[in-house]
């Protein structure tokens, strides 16, 4: 007598169920993947496209603004609102607060805190083929992330005694510092304002140090996490900061330069 197989619905069933729900997890993770992808692609094409146009085109401004006859000069474009302009000079010994008050007073005018918290001024680095803008304060959304290099505010300006810090994105958002890491012991770095243009000479470099470390950035610049980089006098520094590793935002990277030259606007 020949035997008919039973089937089994619960079975039927729950194969179905499970062959939906491995088809329904695929669908899921296609469409995550796809969202990270868009993700990355804004992340790191997008936002470089806008923040460095956007960063070109504050440079001409203030090229135009700068050409201009003096008395067809007016407010350059806003950037945001007032971060810190003006802020005390942090850490300032007494002989370079005397130093700067003894600066002709044409001098002190172009080194004078600026403003607002927008573009003032230009740095270019011949080897890199870079020119951005600097403009007041770190933060992110009205500086930084726009493509702009950052002035530390509290520290001091272009020329002047002391140390004048900067920082900018390594990756993304224009990414102006991505490869300060090539600059080398004596390439220049340009630093135009209105009236003048400061030339500075990179002397050291500091490949990784904390996020917290202060003394970087200080007058006399000298690292707290690894004291044996920086410098024990006083001067006239310049300080690049940017992440490191990158993509990463975990360390920073130094560079230290010395200014060599100061000359008037032509």
């Amino acid at each position: 007598m020949m035997r008919v197989p039973v089937v089994q619905h619960s079975s039927r069933r729950r194969r179905v169920l499970l062959r939906r729900g491995v088809w329904a997890g695929g669908e899921v993770l296609v469409t995550a993947g796809l969202v990270l992808l868009l993700l990355v692609v804004h992340q790191l094409w997008w936002t470089n496209r806008q923040a460095r146009a956007g960063a070109e085109r504050k440079v001409e401004a203030l090229e135009r603004e700068w050409g201009a006859p003096e008395g067809e000069r007016g407010v350059p474009e806003g950037d945001g609102a007032p971060e810190g302009a003006g802020a005390p000079r942090s850490g300032a010994t007494p002989e370079q607060a005397e130093e700067s008050g003894r600066q002709p007073a044409a001098r002190r005018a172009t080194s004078a805190a600026p403003d607002w918290s927008q573009a003032y001024a230009i740095l270019s680095t011949p080897r890199l083929d870079l020119r951005v803008p600097v403009a007041e304060g770190t933060s992110k959304r009205n500086v930084l992330d726009k493509g702009y290099v950052g002035h530390y505010s509290g520290t001091q300006q272009p020329g002047q005694a002391g140390n004048f810090a900067l920082a900018g994105h390594r990756n993304t958002h224009g990414e102006p510092f991505r490869y300060v890491n090539r600059l080398g012991k004596g390439d220049e770095v340009l630093v135009e304002t209105e009236d003048a243009v400061y030339t500075y000479a990179v002397d050291r470099t500091l490949a990784q140090t904390s996020a917290r470390d202060t003394g970087v950035i200080q007058p006399v610049p000298r690292s707290t996490v690894r004291p044996g980089h920086g410098y024990n006098d006083p001067g006239y520094y310049l300080t690049l900061t940017t992440c490191t590793p990158e993509y990463t935002s975990r360390y920073r990277l130094v560079v230290w330069g010395k200014l060599l030259s100061m000359r008037p606007r032509s």
